[in-house]
């Protein structure tokens, strides 16, 4: 494995500063051979393009970590399932990804690089499908809207119901899909703990040129029907751990935060919990109220908001890692880090400065689109 691993990371930086024109070819050389694969992904292709190669390569990335390859390429496979994959589609991937490589790679390219990649395919593929055929779930649910609410000028809190059974941990996320944007699927965390009545809360800012999040936010309203696929993720609480918790949430990154401290009210005694929430201004703490109501229930935790562009905010000032960092000693604490990608390294690279161990830390990165 330890070959394997070095010859494909040694290959991919052949490719790595051209992976944009490379994913755009990958789609072409797929589309051209197999007109009838064109109707599983978006009409828009302008975010999707790097997203199917994004996850080959970060599956390959995790060649060295057997346990974490094997779990994230079986829930992968079952995440695909809403796409109405086929064993043969991996086929066509497969063959469009190797010759993406070479195109691109050019005289660099060896043999032993194209085995490499081919191996390393084969073994993706194969725990793909064996994680989607050993799913007893639907591809997806459908789920209706229950109440939606605006929070700020690009922020919205809707709630649904999924029209069967839908298990999920607190902490786990999930792909979605609206009639507004049809087959474009985005990735949004559950905001609640697993309820009797089998609701599920989502959060979402409306960005700029984002197809599906502006669709969420601007366009969603009560009766609508969504599709959900399978829960992933592995930032959830360990109900055997002792150590006090560090929660870091930027923006719409509290919404897994949120879950997760729901399901401690439900029978943490022990475990002092700190929760930490960032934004841009006061306007984007929006459900910092609602925050402050369980920290004055609840003894064991605490609340920090804080805005790092509103110097008329009363609480603290400049990014939420600053903060966290003036705070503390953090050595002997449990992290659970959510956010955009950028707030998540900022506090990534701070908790290492602080030595906190990486193995006491869950994280979640991803932008809404």
């Amino acid at each position: 494995m330890g070959n394997l691993s070095r010859l494909l990371k040694e290959s991919w930086t052949l490719v790595e500063e051209q992976q944009d024109k490379l994913a755009g070819y990958f789609y072409a050389r797929i589309f051209l051979d197999n007109p009838q694969v064109r109707d599983l992904f978006p009409v828009q292709m302008d975010v999707q393009r790097a997203r199917l190669l994004g996850a080959i390569v970060t599956a390959v990335q995790t060649l060295d970590d057997p346990d974490r390859f094997d779990d994230y390429l079986r829930a992968l496979g079952r995440d695909h399932r809403k796409f109405h994959v086929s064993a043969d589609h991996y086929d066509v991937v497969g063959a469009a990804l190797l010759e993406s490589l070479r195109t691109f790679a050019g005289e660099s390219w060896s043999i032993e690089y194209d085995q490499a990649w081919r191996d390393a395919y084969q073994v993706i593929a194969r725990k793909m499908v064996a994680g989607a055929d050993a799913d007893t779930n639907p591809p997806f649910w459908h789920a209706e809207v229950l109440r939606h609410e605006r929070r700020s000028r690009d922020i919205a809190v809707f709630t649904c119901r999924p029209m069967e059974p839908l298990e999920f941990k607190a902490g786990q996320y999930i792909s979605l899909e609206c009639r507004y944007q049809p087959r474009l699927w985005r990735v949004y965390s559950m905001a609640n703990a697993p309820d009797q009545d089998g609701t599920m809360e989502f959060h979402v800012r409306a960005l700029g040129a984002g197809w599906v999040s502006s669709a969420l936010v601007r366009r969603l309203k009560v009766g609508d029907m969504i599709r959900l696929a399978a829960p992933m993720g592995s930032m959830t609480l360990d109900r055997q751990a002792t150590r006090d918790i560090v929660c870091v949430a930027g923006g719409t990154g509290l919404a897994p935060i949120k879950a997760l401290i729901q399901q401690l009210t439900r029978y943490n005694r022990t475990r002092w919990v700190h929760v930490f929430f960032g934004a841009r201004d006061r306007d984007d703490l929006y459900d910092l109220a609602e925050l402050n109501q369980l920290g004055a229930k609840y003894p064991w935790l605490s609340v920090v908001p804080a805005c790092d562009k509103d110097p008329t905010f009363v609480g603290e000032q400049g990014t939420i890692a600053s903060v966290v960092a003036r705070y503390g000693p953090w050595a002997e604490h449990d992290f659970f880090v959510s956010g955009s990608p950028a707030m998540v390294r900022s506090t990534l690279r701070t908790l290492a400065e602080l030595q906190v161990p990486a193995v006491r830390i869950k994280y979640d990165a991803f932008g809404d689109i």
